[in-house]
C-alpha cells in the first residue's frame, strides 16, 4: 500500500496583520524634532534639528527598504517636519536678531578681535588699539566674582560660559571691565549680556571688580540688554 501525504496549509486568518518592528531611528528623529525648540533660544542648538533631519531621513530610507519588517513612517515624517520647521525658524530668528541688535552709532565687536596675534610680543593686537575711544557693542557673560553683591554697576565681562562659570583669573584679553552709567544697574546671572559704550584700551594691569587683575579693556557702558 502506498502512503500518500497531503501537504496542508493553514488559511490566513481574516484581518491578520504581520508584525513589524518600530523603527528606532524614526523615534530618535521625533525626539530630536521636539528638542529642536531649543534652537530658537541659542544658535549653537541648531545642531538638534540637523540631527532630527538626519535620523528622519535614515528612518524613511530603512522603512521604504524593509516595508514588511519596519513600521514608524509617520513618526519619521513628524520628526523631519518638526526639525525642518524649527531649523528654518531658528535661522530666520537669529538672523533677524543679529541684523537688528546693534544700536545706531555703535560698532559690533567680539572678544576674538581683542586677542593677541600668534607670535606677537605684544599682548594687545593693533586692531584693539584702533578701537580705543570708539563706541562699541559687545556680548558676553558676567564673571561670578560679583555673584552676591546685589545691584551692581561695575563687573567683569567674559566671552563665554566656560570662562564665566568656573571662576578664577581669566586671561587679561578675555576680560572687559564694565562700568555702567547711571541709572543702569544689573544683578548677577548667567545669561548673555549685550552692552554698548565707549571702549578704553590700556597696557596697565590693575585690580578690578571681583578681586581680579585686569584693566586692559574697559567699557563705559550706556546701553544694556
Amino acid at each position: 500500500m502506498t502512503s500518500v501525504t497531503k501537504a496542508y496549509e493553514a488559511p490566513e486568518a481574516e484581518g491578520f496583520v504581520p508584525y513589524r518592528a518600530l523603527c528606532r531611528t524614526a523615534v530618535i528623529s521625533l525626539i530630536f524634532g521636539l528638542l529642536s525648540v531649543a534652537a530658537l533660544l541659542a544658535p549653537v542648538m541648531g545642531v538638534l534639528p540637523l540631527f532630527g533631519l538626519f535620523f528622519g531621513g535614515l528612518a524613511w530610507w530603512n522603512i521604504r527598504r524593509y516595508p514588511d519588517e519596519l513600521a514608524g513612517r509617520g513618526l519619521a515624517a513628524a520628526g523631519i517636519a518638526l526639525s525642518l520647521l524649527l531649523l528654518v525658524s531658528a535661522i530666520a530668528l537669529h538672523t533677524y536678531v543679529y541684523v537688528t541688535e546693534v544700536p545706531e552709532g555703535y560698532q559690533r565687536i567680539a572678544f576674538r578681535q581683542l586677542q593677541p596675534e600668534r607670535g606677537s610680543p605684544s599682548p594687545i593686537p593693533d586692531a584693539a588699539f584702533d578701537l580705543n575711544g570708539q563706541q562699541v557693542f559687545v556680548k558676553g557673560y558676567v564673571h561670578p566674582g560679583v555673584a552676591s553683591q546685589g545691584y551692581i554697576r561695575e563687573f567683569i565681562l567674559v566671552p563665554d560660559m566656560g570662562t564665566c562659570c568656573f571662576g578664577g583669573q581669566p586671561k587679561l584679553t578675555d576680560m572687559m571691565t564694565v562700568t555702567l552709567k547711571d541709572p543702569l544697574r544689573i544683578t548677577y546671572s548667567q545669561r548673555l549680556r549685550k552692552l554698548g559704550g565707549v571702549l578704553r584700551v590700556s597696557n596697565e594691569v590693575k585690580p578690578v571688580a571681583g578681586g581680579l587683575n585686569g584693566g586692559i579693556y574697559e567699557l563705559e557702558a550706556d546701553y544694556l540688554r
